[in-house]
């Protein structure tokens, strides 16, 4: 079968395929695309010359290899296809099925024969153990599920009608999600029948079998609560808060442990505050994104979009996948809704709208925060569907199509 090729990812990869010093980790949300970026991958090392035999490919979900559950088994399968001369590519999806994983992939790494590309179940994989064992020796790669640009990409791949109206398409976009296989759904009741196995998936394979939740009724009414309120500004004491007067009562040790087992399983991320004159972090108060728009609409029956947070979720994952670091930043009382880092350690700051057409004060206040910023890093002002502007040095655009030709920040 051909294989939708996420480009954002390759990129960043691939000067490392024939690294045998190190483990190649894939990380992101259940079913947003990690095994089917591991087999492109070994695609492309074959279509480079890299011969068949020297790829060892192993899906421990799949069946065939289910019965691999012990690191002696996982070596006696991959020694048995080692015979090749030169670099083997080791391709490990779901590598967690194995206990004691780690020392059977730093053996193989340290005869600086293999080149080693896992995948697994994120809670596990980022546990201390992995970091412990490999520090130094391995580097993560993060996936989202797909950002506009991949979702327009891949249904013209798949052979999908693309509309002409991007904003249409955008709002496809937010209805449907990310997860590149609710493009074969065509019905919307469908595509988020498929999220909702997605959450009990990630619920049963990378929470359930990893962590003690004692009480099941209340990690989920925190989860359901955090996911209803993803983009707003909060704290530990506002959810505490928050979730009292819904009428669940914890500790606060519990609700930041059960917000820890979310960004693990990577249904949740968080976006810190920074200080644009101390350039310095702040603690305290941060803003809760989705991996995927859809964990929010399978979850709810109302099927109005809030414009606000949705759009800046949408803005939030599209630059975490071109490989920026993400802070929501504050000057003076004012705050700009995205900073963001490339690892130049050059800075673009980022206003997102849905539009600024209402009325002259609403112009002015999505501006302001940006109009006071006083270094000469680029500044965008992002919006739904307005007609483009020029005001001071900043570049408004419409959101489709910046995302969707794929434009950069820096």
């Amino acid at each position: 079968m051909k294989l939708y090729r996420r480009e954002n990812y390759l990129r960043k990869i691939r000067g490392f395929y024939h690294d045998t010093g190190i483990i190649k980790v894939i990380t992101g949300v259940r079913r947003c695309g990690k095994s089917c970026l591991m087999q492109t991958i070994a695609e492309e090392l074959i279509q480079s010359g890299i011969p068949e035999e020297n790829i060892i490919y192993m899906n421990l979900d799949q069946r065939g290899f289910r019965s691999v559950k012990q690191p002696e088994q996982l070596e006696q399968f991959i020694d048995r296809r080692s015979s090749a001369p030169g670099i083997k590519y080791l391709f490990i999806d779901e590598v967690q099925n194995v206990s004691g994983f780690e020392d059977v992939l730093n053996g193989y790494r340290e005869e600086d024969e293999y080149s080693i590309f896992i995948t697994g179940s994120n809670s596990y994989l980022l546990s201390g153990e992995l970091i412990t064992k490999l520090t130094g020796r391995y580097l993560e790669f993060e996936m989202f599920p797909l950002n506009f640009e991949e979702y327009i990409g891949m249904k013209s791949f798949l052979g999908y009608q693309i509309s002409p109206d991007i904003t249409q398409e955008l709002d496809n976009y937010i209805a449907e999600g990310g997860f590149p296989k609710t493009l074969q759904y065509p019905d919307l009741a469908d595509k988020r029948t498929y999220v909702q196995g997605v959450i009990q998936e990630i619920f049963e394979k990378d929470i359930r079998r990893r962590v003690k939740i004692r009480n099941l009724s209340v990690f989920n009414t925190i989860q359901t609560y955090i996911i209803n309120n993803f983009g707003a500004t909060t704290s530990l004491s506002n959810l505490l808060n928050g979730l009292r007067s819904s009428g669940c009562v914890i500790r606060r040790e519990t609700l930041n442990r059960y917000i820890q087992i979310l960004l693990d399983a990577k249904i949740l991320y968080r976006c810190d505050r920074f200080d644009m004159k101390s350039r310095r972090s702040l603690s305290g108060e941060q803003k809760y994104y989705l991996s995927d728009l859809g964990f929010y609409f399978a979850s709810n029956t109302d099927n109005r979009i809030n414009y606000g947070p949705v759009l800046e979720n949408i803005v939030y994952t599209y630059a975490r996948s071109k490989d920026y670091a993400v802070s929501v930043g504050r000057i003076g009382r004012l705050e700009c809704d995205f900073i963001l880092r490339d690892r130049q350690a050059s800075y673009a700051y980022v206003q997102v709208a849905m539009t600024i057409m209402n009325s002259p004060d609403t112009e002015d206040r999505e501006y302001a925060p940006l109009e006071k910023i006083r270094d000469n890093y680029p500044k965008y002002l992002l919006t739904r569907n307005d007609m483009i502007q020029k005001r001071n040095g900043i570049k408004h655009a419409n959101i489709g199509l910046f995302m969707k030709d794929g434009n950069l920040f820096l």
